[in-house]
Protein backbone atom coordinates (compact mmCIF):
# COMPACT_ATOMS: atom_id res chain seq x y z
CA UNK A 1 0.00 0.00 0.00
CA UNK A 2 2.90 2.28 0.65
CA UNK A 3 4.34 2.20 -3.10
CA UNK A 4 0.74 3.78 -4.63
CA UNK A 5 0.61 6.48 -1.70
CA UNK A 6 4.34 7.81 -2.64
CA UNK A 7 3.36 7.56 -6.35
CA UNK A 8 0.11 9.45 -5.70
CA UNK A 9 1.97 12.07 -3.83
CA UNK A 10 4.88 12.33 -6.18
CA UNK A 11 2.13 12.96 -8.92
CA UNK A 12 0.24 15.30 -6.74
CA UNK A 13 3.25 17.50 -6.06
CA UNK A 14 5.14 17.31 -9.62
CA UNK A 15 1.72 18.28 -11.08
CA UNK A 16 1.38 21.81 -8.74
CA UNK A 17 2.37 24.91 -10.60
CA UNK A 18 4.34 26.02 -6.88
CA UNK A 19 6.60 23.18 -7.43
CA UNK A 20 7.75 24.08 -10.51
CA UNK A 21 7.62 28.19 -9.32
CA UNK A 22 9.84 26.76 -6.40
CA UNK A 23 12.39 24.99 -8.94
CA UNK A 24 12.56 28.10 -10.87
CA UNK A 25 13.06 30.72 -8.21
CA UNK A 26 15.89 28.41 -6.94
CA UNK A 27 17.89 28.54 -10.43
CA UNK A 28 17.24 32.11 -10.52
CA UNK A 29 18.57 32.87 -6.84
CA UNK A 30 21.37 30.62 -8.42
CA UNK A 31 21.93 32.56 -11.52
CA UNK A 32 21.61 36.03 -9.73
CA UNK A 33 24.61 34.99 -7.15
CA UNK A 34 26.59 33.87 -10.20
CA UNK A 35 26.56 37.49 -12.21
CA UNK A 36 26.56 39.10 -8.68
CA UNK A 37 29.49 37.26 -7.88
CA UNK A 38 30.84 37.46 -11.23
CA UNK A 39 31.23 41.30 -10.94
CA UNK A 40 32.32 41.24 -7.28
CA UNK A 41 34.44 38.53 -7.00
CA UNK A 42 37.23 40.23 -8.13
CA UNK A 43 36.97 43.07 -5.23
CA UNK A 44 36.36 40.44 -2.63
CA UNK A 45 39.64 39.06 -3.10
CA UNK A 46 41.61 41.83 -3.68
CA UNK A 47 40.36 43.09 0.13
CA UNK A 48 41.23 39.40 1.52
CA UNK A 49 44.60 39.01 -0.25
CA UNK A 50 45.80 42.84 -0.08
CA UNK A 51 48.35 41.78 2.60
CA UNK A 52 49.38 38.76 1.43
CA UNK A 53 49.86 40.36 -2.09
CA UNK A 54 52.91 42.65 -0.55
CA UNK A 55 54.73 39.35 0.16
CA UNK A 56 53.50 36.48 -2.10
CA UNK A 57 52.87 36.37 -5.98
CA UNK A 58 49.62 34.55 -6.92
CA UNK A 59 49.40 32.22 -10.06
CA UNK A 60 46.59 31.72 -12.35
CA UNK A 61 42.96 33.01 -11.49
CA UNK A 62 41.28 32.81 -8.58
CA UNK A 63 38.65 33.81 -9.08
CA UNK A 64 36.93 30.34 -10.67
CA UNK A 65 34.30 27.45 -10.74
CA UNK A 66 35.64 26.56 -7.50
CA UNK A 67 35.21 29.57 -5.71
CA UNK A 68 31.86 30.90 -7.39
CA UNK A 69 30.17 27.59 -6.25
CA UNK A 70 31.37 28.02 -2.62
CA UNK A 71 29.68 31.06 -2.62
CA UNK A 72 26.51 30.22 -3.63
CA UNK A 73 26.91 27.38 -0.90
CA UNK A 74 27.22 30.49 1.84
CA UNK A 75 24.30 32.33 -0.38
CA UNK A 76 21.26 30.20 -0.71
CA UNK A 77 21.17 28.33 2.84
CA UNK A 78 18.90 30.73 4.00
CA UNK A 79 17.00 30.93 0.86
CA UNK A 80 16.87 27.14 -0.03
CA UNK A 81 15.51 25.87 3.25
CA UNK A 82 12.89 28.46 3.25
CA UNK A 83 11.97 27.30 -0.20
CA UNK A 84 11.87 23.93 0.40
CA UNK A 85 9.98 24.34 3.48
CA UNK A 86 6.79 26.28 2.04
CA UNK A 87 6.55 23.70 -0.55
CA UNK A 88 6.67 20.43 1.69
CA UNK A 89 4.82 21.53 4.46
CA UNK A 90 2.10 22.03 1.65
CA UNK A 91 2.01 18.69 1.26
CA UNK A 92 -0.20 18.48 4.28
CA UNK A 93 -1.62 21.50 4.94
CA UNK A 94 -2.70 22.51 1.60
CA UNK A 95 -5.17 18.77 1.84
CA UNK A 96 -6.22 19.95 5.66
CA UNK A 97 -7.82 23.44 4.40
CA UNK A 98 -9.15 21.83 1.20
CA UNK A 99 -10.60 18.85 3.14
CA UNK A 100 -9.39 15.62 0.71
CA UNK A 101 -7.55 14.43 3.84
CA UNK A 102 -11.55 14.07 4.98
CA UNK A 103 -12.15 11.78 1.71
CA UNK A 104 -8.60 10.32 1.30
CA UNK A 105 -9.39 8.93 4.97
CA UNK A 106 -12.74 7.58 4.44
CA UNK A 107 -10.83 4.89 2.19
CA UNK A 108 -8.86 1.93 3.45
CA UNK A 109 -5.89 3.99 4.07
CA UNK A 110 -3.81 3.85 6.85
CA UNK A 111 -2.63 7.19 8.90
CA UNK A 112 0.87 6.51 9.45
CA UNK A 113 1.02 5.14 5.43
CA UNK A 114 -0.25 8.17 4.51
CA UNK A 115 1.79 10.87 6.78
CA UNK A 116 4.94 8.48 5.83
CA UNK A 117 4.26 8.65 2.29
CA UNK A 118 4.07 12.41 2.77
CA UNK A 119 7.22 12.42 4.75
CA UNK A 120 9.16 10.43 2.12
CA UNK A 121 8.03 12.91 -0.92
CA UNK A 122 9.06 15.78 0.51
CA UNK A 123 12.65 13.58 1.22
CA UNK A 124 12.82 12.83 -2.52
CA UNK A 125 12.08 16.60 -3.36
CA UNK A 126 14.53 17.91 -1.50
CA UNK A 127 16.94 15.66 -2.78
CA UNK A 128 15.83 16.08 -6.24
CA UNK A 129 16.08 20.00 -6.08
CA UNK A 130 19.92 19.76 -4.36
CA UNK A 131 21.14 17.49 -7.33
CA UNK A 132 19.54 19.82 -9.50
CA UNK A 133 21.26 22.57 -8.04
CA UNK A 134 24.26 20.79 -7.62
CA UNK A 135 24.58 19.65 -11.35
CA UNK A 136 23.65 23.43 -12.98
CA UNK A 137 26.07 24.81 -10.39
CA UNK A 138 29.02 22.86 -11.36
CA UNK A 139 28.20 22.97 -14.95
CA UNK A 140 27.61 27.04 -15.09
CA UNK A 141 30.44 27.87 -12.50
CA UNK A 142 33.04 25.34 -14.32
CA UNK A 143 31.94 26.26 -17.65
CA UNK A 144 32.22 30.20 -17.93
CA UNK A 145 34.34 30.46 -14.95
CA UNK A 146 36.94 27.49 -15.44
CA UNK A 147 38.64 25.15 -12.72
CA UNK A 148 41.18 26.45 -10.06
CA UNK A 149 42.77 26.90 -6.72
CA UNK A 150 39.78 27.94 -4.06
CA UNK A 151 40.68 30.23 -1.04
CA UNK A 152 38.29 30.53 1.57
CA UNK A 153 38.43 32.67 4.87
CA UNK A 154 37.49 31.10 7.75
CA UNK A 155 39.29 33.05 10.41
CA UNK A 156 42.33 32.51 8.34
CA UNK A 157 42.97 32.08 4.91
CA UNK A 158 42.94 28.46 3.50
CA UNK A 159 44.19 27.44 0.03
CA UNK A 160 42.89 24.24 -1.61
CA UNK A 161 44.51 22.96 -4.52
CA UNK A 162 41.58 22.64 -7.67
CA UNK A 163 41.54 18.69 -6.91
CA UNK A 164 41.38 19.09 -3.21
CA UNK A 165 38.70 21.78 -3.87
CA UNK A 166 36.45 19.90 -5.69
CA UNK A 167 35.99 16.74 -2.77
CA UNK A 168 35.52 19.33 -0.30
CA UNK A 169 32.71 21.35 -2.34
CA UNK A 170 31.14 17.66 -2.97
CA UNK A 171 31.02 16.48 1.13
CA UNK A 172 30.11 20.18 1.59
CA UNK A 173 27.06 19.46 -0.86
CA UNK A 174 26.41 16.21 0.89
CA UNK A 175 26.26 17.52 4.32
CA UNK A 176 24.32 20.69 3.61
CA UNK A 177 21.51 18.40 1.88
CA UNK A 178 21.05 16.56 5.46
CA UNK A 179 20.39 20.09 7.07
CA UNK A 180 17.68 20.89 4.26
CA UNK A 181 16.29 17.64 4.74
CA UNK A 182 16.38 18.34 8.83
CA UNK A 183 14.31 21.91 7.93
CA UNK A 184 12.31 20.10 4.94
CA UNK A 185 10.93 17.39 7.47
CA UNK A 186 10.43 19.76 10.15
CA UNK A 187 8.25 22.20 8.23
CA UNK A 188 6.11 18.98 7.54
CA UNK A 189 5.21 18.47 11.07
CA UNK A 190 4.94 22.02 11.49
CA UNK A 191 1.92 21.57 9.26
CA UNK A 192 0.72 18.65 11.02
CA UNK A 193 0.34 20.63 13.88
CA UNK A 194 -1.04 23.95 12.65
CA UNK A 195 -3.06 22.50 9.57
CA UNK A 196 -3.35 25.88 8.12
CA UNK A 197 -0.94 26.81 5.15
CA UNK A 198 -0.01 30.61 6.11
CA UNK A 199 0.26 29.52 9.78
CA UNK A 200 2.88 26.84 8.80
CA UNK A 201 4.65 29.29 6.44
CA UNK A 202 5.20 31.50 8.77
CA UNK A 203 6.15 28.78 11.92
CA UNK A 204 8.75 27.79 9.39
CA UNK A 205 10.62 31.10 8.65
CA UNK A 206 10.54 31.56 12.08
CA UNK A 207 11.84 27.99 12.89
CA UNK A 208 14.43 29.14 10.22
CA UNK A 209 15.54 32.64 11.80
CA UNK A 210 15.69 31.08 15.22
CA UNK A 211 18.32 28.20 14.13
CA UNK A 212 20.18 31.11 12.40
CA UNK A 213 20.38 32.92 15.21
CA UNK A 214 20.89 30.20 17.76
CA UNK A 215 23.62 29.34 15.26
CA UNK A 216 25.90 32.21 16.65
CA UNK A 217 24.44 31.91 20.02
CA UNK A 218 26.80 31.43 22.38
CA UNK A 219 25.55 29.36 25.65
CA UNK A 220 28.73 28.95 28.04
CA UNK A 221 27.88 25.00 27.94
CA UNK A 222 31.31 24.12 26.29
CA UNK A 223 31.17 20.89 24.12
CA UNK A 224 27.34 20.32 25.29
CA UNK A 225 26.12 22.78 22.64
CA UNK A 226 27.54 20.78 19.84
CA UNK A 227 24.42 18.52 20.60
CA UNK A 228 21.81 21.83 20.01
CA UNK A 229 20.58 21.18 16.62
CA UNK A 230 20.94 24.24 15.13
CA UNK A 231 24.52 24.22 15.82
CA UNK A 232 24.70 20.81 13.26
CA UNK A 233 22.84 22.88 10.39
CA UNK A 234 26.59 24.60 9.25
CA UNK A 235 28.42 21.45 9.40
CA UNK A 236 28.82 21.58 5.75
CA UNK A 237 31.07 24.86 6.50
CA UNK A 238 33.47 22.49 8.21
CA UNK A 239 34.89 20.47 5.15
CA UNK A 240 36.71 24.09 4.42
CA UNK A 241 38.30 24.21 7.69
CA UNK A 242 42.47 23.61 6.77
CA UNK A 243 42.44 20.38 9.01
CA UNK A 244 39.81 18.24 8.29
CA UNK A 245 38.31 16.48 11.85
CA UNK A 246 36.00 13.62 9.67
CA UNK A 247 35.08 11.57 12.92
CA UNK A 248 33.84 15.10 14.26
CA UNK A 249 32.28 15.67 11.15
CA UNK A 250 30.68 12.34 10.81
CA UNK A 251 29.46 12.33 14.33
CA UNK A 252 27.11 15.84 14.03
CA UNK A 253 25.54 14.59 10.53
CA UNK A 254 24.75 11.52 11.77
CA UNK A 255 23.04 13.73 15.08
CA UNK A 256 21.52 15.59 12.55
CA UNK A 257 19.89 12.45 10.88
CA UNK A 258 18.35 11.60 14.83
CA UNK A 259 16.90 14.72 15.08
CA UNK A 260 15.24 14.60 11.52
CA UNK A 261 14.18 10.65 12.76
CA UNK A 262 13.08 12.21 15.85
CA UNK A 263 11.09 15.41 13.76
CA UNK A 264 9.33 12.59 11.68
CA UNK A 265 8.52 10.28 14.50
CA UNK A 266 6.68 13.30 16.42
CA UNK A 267 4.61 14.39 13.01
CA UNK A 268 3.60 10.56 12.24
CA UNK A 269 2.45 10.51 16.05
CA UNK A 270 0.45 13.78 15.90
CA UNK A 271 -1.66 12.40 12.55
CA UNK A 272 -2.35 9.34 14.24
CA UNK A 273 -3.63 11.34 17.20
CA UNK A 274 -5.65 13.61 15.13
CA UNK A 275 -9.02 13.14 14.24
CA UNK A 276 -9.50 13.78 10.40
CA UNK A 277 -13.05 13.50 10.44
Amino acid sequence: MMLPLLKAELFKLFNESKTWYAIGAVLLIELIILFAAYYQGTTILDLLLDNLKQSFYFEGNLLNGNLLIYIILNSLWFNLPLILMIVSSALITEEYKNGTLKTIMLQAVSKWQLITAKYLTSLIFTLTVLLLLMSTTFALAYSIFGNGDLVVYLGTLNFFPSEEAFKRICFAFGSGTLSMIFFTTVSVTLGILLKDPAKTWIASAFFLILSSLLLKADFGLGQMERYFFPKLTNSWQRFFDYQLNFPSILFDNLLLIVYTGVAAVIGVYLFKKQDIG
